[in-house]
């Protein structure tokens, strides 16, 4: 922490954490000073001595020490040293009876004192002089852990212990250790297994008993909540059923033997529940002395005798209780109590708060003679709480303990309400025959009651942002020795486990102190609660003993905030009228002088606390102890205004607390309990109304948390960094502005004069009351200024420069600008309600929402519409979140987020106007004046700019725009727009069109998710659309172009149909793929072509799955037409002429075994006419043919003998040029260019870099999509290639590389046109069209392929040469075949590797097809020469002089040949094989050698055999077909020749030998 300044540096070393102790009270009573050299941080009390932690984390010890050697039975007042932790850096002492505890830093604990009962944890001693540790292992885990220790406890014969996982270890003897065992003493420290699993925040001990305070569990599920006819503890039935002759008596008698647990009842106690009406104290410094002495208990409570709770003896009614005969409506206990204390306070305390706050408004005196009325209490009370003083908001202290004794007695098994339990226990037995005449009266009416709806007006559970806060959702245990009802359940029964007391569920208990035999509670409503002995007045209440949890009796004002209990007395450190703390003392009273203990030697007690004079003189005591007679405060003096402004603020926050707590049970709760509230508000407003509770509750939860967590903070460090408000203020902040807009909303809606209309009927100051309940709801934003104040004060503690100086001032101007904008908020909420008041009420149902604000409006007629009519009335109305122009009955509404407005410069003309632009509008407005239109001109333009912001935002602080930005996000439902119409847009805006990307939405399901420009769906988007008919949507993903699918996309309809492929006006258009159905389905198919407006025609191909036919040809409006070619699973081969959707003209058919007619067709497969049919034995038929073929043919004609040669298959069918032209032209499309070669290469390069940049923006969105490589390809391809100028080696090297990225991805045009032509080739030559007649058809187009990619990449480099030109040298023009490094500049070198090998599979299958029967020859007789040895075989091939397993390596680079794609890289293979074999001879003749054919050919021979390659006909023919004309008559083309000769030399010659 930064340090105060110097001056109060200086004093601060003597003045902080300053300890004195004190016994008993009198008038006379001084406090003794303990003198130490460095501030005491904590104390803790002994029987006879004590503990003190100063700070180092050293520890002393005073008092008598007779475990101490050198000071055995004598005392001593001078604190001591503990030498044993010297070297320890202590954090936290206890002290027992006889003996204490040390926790230091590393969570060690050390013990010493008395060892008698084993409560120091060592055994084999039965006194420990000093400090020595003491070790907590949790034996359970594996290896044995130490287990950290956070703070001890320590009682008189035992020590509980809590780890920093908040679990309890105890150790010592007794049944207050909670363990399962009767062998004492526990030497061993041993964890309290019934806390496990549970949070324990605190443990403290009492002299036989120990209590825990642990943090509330999260409601279990229901499944899992217990029976409610089971009882809680014991598990036994709460009902009992005994047949009696002809009925059943029913008993809910239950007894349990661990104990009864007393809950809130109906009845109150006569011994436990009288009252002792002393005298209220009007001032913290008065004490106050009760007349009356306590009571002794009628009952006493024996082991196995259950406690019954005693019947109401005093005759008076119970309030609330449901046994009183006369019910009334008001929730309240005491009406006329509660009317006249209203009575009494009105007139003073209304006019004090009349000159406090003249925002509020006067509260009329109330009306004693109204009674009656249920409204009455209720709004009386809301007016004194408004306008009441400190500490008045609370509860009287008679009535809180009315309420509360009223409740006690009740045995209950469970945490439930017990109203709500036996209700439900009588429906189960009312539900059996018979027994209705035997239910009792009073379960009748209970039963009857109509069940009210609770809102939790405090969030239950722990939630993730208050995590850093003290927990106030917290229970009390309590196990030991229960004697003198020490433990709070209701009996006198002992308990050997912990079980939770519940009586103070609920109670947001924050703190636990344990005397000799009583214990206290302290909740964060400053409240203190107590049971036990009470035998000297030690509980502050007259109840003697008291066996459950009671309200100490304190005046009105006394916030406790800290207690200490000794062995027969109680110490409360409390806020008084200052806030300076004040002590209060309650118990037995010590005669000055005597240290005596006994009951003779004192003097007297009290019967309920009083306040100690002398606790002015102390200074600002942060905390009390007790122990045996003594007591003791820790207090520090004022440090330049630095310890007064934390304890001011930390009463401040307290007494805001008690008053949060107090409007919810005086105003929240009853408000809600209600009967008629919903009718009378409606569901709407209802549920406003349970909004604000809710906020409320939540901001009522913070306080308390914060209140707790700055009284926790005075009692450790004096660092204001730990401050909660400080480091959590935007906590504080949310929590406020929601809060804040809750109510504004309910006071908007009228909800509040809603709440107040039966009122209005019998009370005159019906509106008074209003207000005074809107002032009400409004006061936590008044201690928004409390904050800023208090941490101004703070601040002003510190030098200017100092980091906490900086923080507290930044956060005191977070907490004073909240509070300034949350009251403006007020203002325009209730500028706002006075505008609806005057408003049209039908109009009002219509626009009047919660949210909505009114901002200004023309009623003046200041703004007016151009143009309107003489007679016509036009009224602007500008809202926070809309403008709205109203006509007469009518009126229309323009969100503020799709709204813009501009000045309109006509001053000449004396027109001041504006124009408004909204999505389906746009209107001139005229100002009456410059001023009126720059007025309404900044209002619009500010109010669009909050709206945008954000609604309920503060934007106080934020530096606003000049205008609004122009485009924006936004979300708008057309109502005009006929396409539109009722379709809502939620996306980005331009001046009132949808621009960017948004999302559309119609009513009839339609979706549009994608972009939009100028108002229309352009660029890539999704599309929805229902099909009512089939109960499924048509959905379409892809380019859309001025409100239409337009470019490629793909459309998935409903029907199972997908087509993916080229839109043009909502059509398919361009090329495009339709699958129909599926495998399994009635009719699938699949085309895949060119689309004119919807319909197949151009070239394409059709797959008819289901009659297992492909048709390669034309089309024309969805019917085959032109030529065309058709090839079945059967091996039917068709090619010729189609007309309306059948083979109709000159066509050629051919069947598997070669089987051929060339003639005229009339329908599918039926010969009409003139034909030649040709045999597969040559011979042939010519005449006039008829009939189906395959079913029987009638002939008319003559039959050949000779050999007739058939026509050349491929001429009646589409040339290659003609397939897929409009592949090529979307290409060319997408390079900008109208026609192939038509435009501008920069243009290109240009559309180029568009289109990548487009498509890497749509897959950010969607990194899986693309990965790490592909995404390195797409940043290469960015940078443009040099395509200008000659062509040099090296740029040929950099086209050739950005072709194979460009051609890598389909993001690139090129890319894409790639991707499709291999689609559409394996669609075409896949499956059925695997037919070996189809070879040369499948060689054509691939050439076909490359000569029109060829013609794309020589326009992007128009240097490249053309294919086939030649040009003079000289002139510097390139030939057809360049030679750059051995390589040759052409369509087949730059591209052939880019394309085939995507296309080798389906190609080399009609390689391997039509070369079948070939193959089958060359590999027989490969496999039967291969038995043959080496040099065998080398003899048969007539090769001379050579070795045994020779030519190995030219034989695996022969096989090589089988992984290449490329002709050129099968060449090379090659080429590699005759080296190889050249350099294995060299080796073995060594010497140069010249090859000759006549010996190279068996050696090549020899090589392929052994190589044996399985399809080599097919590679051969490959490579024929595939191989640059350029390298025909070169190196490669004799070799390639070589190897052609030798497999038909295989496939002839050896094969003859062979069968020979």
């Amino acid at each position: 922490m930064d340090k105060l300044k110097s001056s109060g540096e200086e004093e601060s070393s003597g003045e902080r954490g300053v300890l004195h102790t004190w016994r008993g009270y009198s008038c006379s009573v001084t406090p003794d000073k303990v003198l130490l050299s460095r501030p005491v941080l904590q104390a803790a009390l002994g029987a006879k001595h004590g503990v003190l932690l100063v700070e180092g984390g050293q520890v002393y010890s005073f008092g008598e020490l007779p475990w101490k050697q050198n000071q055995a039975l004598s005392g001593t007042t001078e604190p001591i040293l503990e030498a044993g932790l010297s070297e320890q850096h202590v954090v936290s002492v206890a002290a027992g009876a006889c003996h204490s505890g040390a926790v230091t830093e590393d969570g060690a604990v050390h013990m010493w004192g008395d060892n008698t009962y084993g409560q120091c944890g060592l055994s084999g001693l039965s006194v420990v002089p000093n400090p020595t540790p003491v070790g907590v292992v949790d034996c359970e885990a594996t290896p044995p852990q130490p287990v950290r220790i956070l703070e001890v406890a320590c009682g008189e014969q035992h020590t509980l212990a809590l780890s920093t996982r908040h679990e309890v270890w105890s150790w010592g003897s007794g049944c207050q250790l909670g363990l399962l065992t009767t062998t004492f003493p526990v030497w061993k420290p041993q964890k309290v297994e019934h806390l496990a699993g549970r949070h324990v925040l605190q443990v403290v001990c009492g002299s036989s008993h120990s209590l825990a305070l642990v943090r509330c569990l999260p409601p279990p599920h229901e499944a899992r909540r217990p029976p409610l006819d089971k009882c809680g503890q014991c598990n036994q039935s709460l009902y009992t059923m005994t047949d009696k002759e002809d009925h059943v008596i029913i008993s809910d008698s239950h007894y349990c033997p661990l104990g009864v647990e007393l809950e809130e009842g109906d009845s109150k106690s006569g011994s436990e529940g009288s009252l002792c009406h002393g005298k209220v104290r009007s001032s913290p410094s008065e004490p106050i002395l009760s007349a009356q002495t306590p009571k002794s208990p009628t009952a006493s409570c024996s082991s196995g005798a259950p406690v019954s709770a005693p019947a109401s003896t005093d005759g008076t009614k119970a309030s609330g209780g449901l046994m009183a005969t006369g019910v009334k409506s008001s929730p309240y206990p005491d009406e006329q109590a509660l009317k006249d204390y209203l009575k009494r306070l009105s007139d003073q305390s209304l006019a004090e708060h009349a000159s406090k706050n003249p925002t509020t408004v006067q509260c009329a005196q109330v009306k004693s003679n109204q009674s009656g009325v249920c409204y009455e209490p209720l709004w009386n009370s809301v007016a004194c709480m408004c306008v009441q003083g400190p500490g008045e908001g609370r509860e009287r202290p008679e009535e809180r303990v009315r309420q509360e004794e009223h409740r006690q007695g009740k045995k209950s098994s469970s945490l439930g309400d017990i109203r709500e339990e036996e209700a439900e226990g009588l429906n189960r037995r009312l539900s059996l025959p018979g027994l209705l005449s035997q239910v009792s009266p009073r379960l009748l009416r209970r039963v009857s009651r109509p069940p009210v709806r609770a809102v939790a007006l405090t969030p239950v559970g722990v939630a993730e942002s208050d995590a850093h806060l003290p927990s106030l959702q917290t229970e009390v245990w309590s196990w030991g020795r229960g004697q003198e009802g020490q433990l709070g359940h209701g009996d006198l029964l002992p308990r050997l486990q912990p079980l939770c007391i519940k009586g103070l569920s609920g109670k947001e208990v924050i703190r636990l102190a344990a005397g000799a035999l009583h214990s206290l509670v302290l909740t964060a409503q400053s409240q203190v609660y107590s049971w036990g002995s009470n035998s000297f007045g030690q509980l502050g209440h007259m109840e003697s003993p008291s066996t459950i949890p009671r309200l100490a009796k304190l005046s009105e004002g006394i916030r406790v905030w800290d207690v200490g209990a000794g062995q027969n007395h109680t110490v409360l450190l409390a806020d008084g009228d200052c806030f300076q703390p004040i002590l209060y003392y309650s118990g037995q009273q010590v005669k000055e002088g005597s240290l005596e203990t006994s009951q003779e030697q004192t003097g007297g007690c009290t019967q309920q606390p009083v306040l100690l004079p002398f606790c002015m003189n102390l200074g600002y005591v942060s905390s009390v102890c007790a122990g045996g007679q003594s007591c003791a405060a820790l207090a520090d003096r004022n440090v330049m205004g630095f310890i007064a402004s934390l304890h001011e603020l930390a009463a401040a926050e307290r007494k805001y607390y008690c008053k949060l707590t107090s409007i919810k049970s005086i105003l929240l709760q009853p408000l809600l309990k209600l009967d008629s509230l919903s009718s009378n508000l409606g569901p709407a407003c209802t549920g406003l109304l349970q909004n604000l509770v809710g906020r409320f509750g939540r901001l009522s939860q913070l306080t308390g948390q914060n209140s707790a967590s700055l009284t926790s903070f005075l009692r450790r460090s004096r660092d204001v960094r730990g401050l909660v408000v400080l480091d959590n203020a935007h906590l504080f902040l949310d929590t406020y502005s929601e809060y804040c807009t809750a109510i504004g909303n309910l006071l908007v809606m009228g909800v509040i004069l809603l709440c107040m209309g039966k009122l209005s009927e019998c009370c005159e100051d019906g509106a008074t009351l209003a207000d005074v309940l809107i002032n009400l709801f409004y006061l936590p934003v008044r201690h928004l200024h409390e904050y800023g104040r208090l941490l101004l004060k703070l601040a002003t503690c510190y030098e200017v420069n100092s980091m906490d100086y900086q923080k507290l001032q930044d956060v005191c101007s977070k907490y004073e600008s909240l509070a300034l904008h949350l009251k403006r908020k007020r203002k325009e909420a209730e500028y706002t309600l006075h505008f609806w008041k005057s408003f049209p009420g039908k109009m009002t149902d219509s626009l009047r929402k919660p949210s909505r604000r009114l901002v200004c409006e023309s009623s003046n007629k200041a703004l007016t519409l151009q143009n309107a009519g003489r007679f016509s009335v036009n009224w602007f109305i500008l809202f926070n979140d809309a403008l709205v122009h109203a006509q007469f009955s009518t009126h229309h509404v323009f969100p503020l987020a799709t709204l813009w407005v501009e000045p309109i410069s006509e001053e000449n003309a004396g027109l001041y106007g504006l124009k408004v632009t909204s999505p389906e509008e746009s209107f001139m407005l005229l100002a009456s004046s410059p001023s009126e239109k720059a007025k309404w001109l900044r209002a619009i333009n500010q109010t669009v700019e909050q709206a945008l912001s954000g609604a309920g935002l503060d934007t106080s602080g934020a530096v606003m725009r000049a205008d609004p930005p122009i485009s924006r996000t936004a979300s708008y439902t057309f109502y005009k727009d006929s396409r539109l119409k009722g379709a809502t847009y939620e996306g980005r805006w331009v001046v009132g069109k949808p621009h960017g990307r948004g999302v559309l939405k119609w009513p009839d399901g339609r979706m549009y998710t994608g972009t939009f420009k100028n108002g229309l769906e352009d660029g890539y988007g999704d599309y929805i659309v229902p099909n009512k008919t089939l109960n499924k949507n048509d959905y379409y993903q892809g380019h859309w172009k001025d409100g239409k699918m337009h470019g490629f996309g793909t459309f998935r309809y409903a029907t199972g149909e997908v087509y993916e492929g080229s839109f043009q006006d909502n059509m398919r258009h361009g090329h495009g793929m339709l699958r129909s159905g599926k495998l399994n389905s009635t009719s699938p198919s699949v085309f895949i072509g060119q689309w004119l407006h919807d319909k197949k025609t151009g070239y394409g191909v059709f797959d008819d799955i289901t009659r297992g036919e492909k048709y390669m040809g034309l089309w024309q409006d969805d019917q085959r037409q032109g030529n065309g070619v058709i090839v079945t699973q059967f091996g039917l081969y068709y090619e010729g002429a189609f007309s309306n959707n059948k083979m109709m003209g000159t066509g050629v058919l051919l069947s598997e075994d070669d089987t051929t007619f060339e003639g005229d067709f009339s329908d599918d497969w039926t010969l009409s006419g003139k034909g030649t049919l040709t045999m597969p034995n040559g011979d042939y038929i010519e005449g006039s043919f008829s009939g189906v073929w395959g079913t029987g043919l009638k002939i008319s004609g003559y039959v050949y003998t000779s050999f007739f040669m058939c026509s050349k298959l491929g001429r009646l069918a589409v040339p290659s040029e003609e397939k897929w032209k409009a592949v090529f032209e979307e290409c060319w499309s997408r390079l900008g260019c109208d026609s192939p070669g038509q435009g501008e290469t920069s243009t290109a390069w240009d559309n180029i870099a568009i289109a990548l940049t487009i498509n890497r923006r749509q897959h950010r969105d969607s990194p899986e999509l693309l990965s790490r490589s592909h995404n390195k390809t797409l940043e290469s391809l960015e940078f443009i290639p040099q395509h200008v100028g000659p062509v040099t080696l090296e740029k040929y090297h950099i086209i050739r590389r950005y072709l194979i990225k460009a051609c890598d991805t389909p993001l690139h045009p090129l890319g894409r046109l790639v991707e499709t032509l291999v689609a559409v080739y394996r669609m075409t030559y896949v499956g059925v069209g695997a037919n070996r007649r189809l070879l040369q058809q499948a060689v054509n187009e691939i050439k076909s392929y490359l000569s029109r990619i060829f013609q794309i990449v020589r326009f992007l480099f128009p240097d490249l040469p053309e294919e086939g030109g030649f040009r003079d040298p000289f002139q510097s023009h390139f030939s057809v075949c360049l030679f750059l490094c051995r390589r040759v500049v052409s369509s087949s070198a730059l591209l052939l590797p880019v394309l085939l090998p995507r296309l080798f599979p389906s190609l080399f299958t009609l390689y391997a097809l039509e070369k079948e029967k070939e193959d089958d020859v060359y590999w027989e007789c490969v496999l039967r020469l291969n038995k043959q040895p080496d040099l065998a075989l080398l003899a048969f091939l007539g090769v001379q002089h050579t070795k045994d397993a020779c030519f190995a390596s030219a034989v695996e680079t022969l096989q090589q040949i089988s992984t290449t794609f490329t002709p050129s890289d099968k060449l090379q293979v090659i080429q590699l094989t005759f080296e190889e074999i050249t350099q294995e001879v060299l080796s073995l003749l060594k010497q140069d050698f010249l090859w000759s054919m006549d010996d190279l050919f068996p050696v090549f021979l020899y090589v392929v055999l052994r190589a044996r390659i399985r399809n080599l006909g097919s590679e051969v023919s490959l490579i024929e077909d595939f191989m640059d004309p350029c390298v025909q008559h070169g190196e490669h083309g004799i070799m390639f020749t070589t190897l052609k000769v030798l497999y038909y030399s295989i496939v002839i010659d050896i094969g003859l030998c062979i069968e020979r």
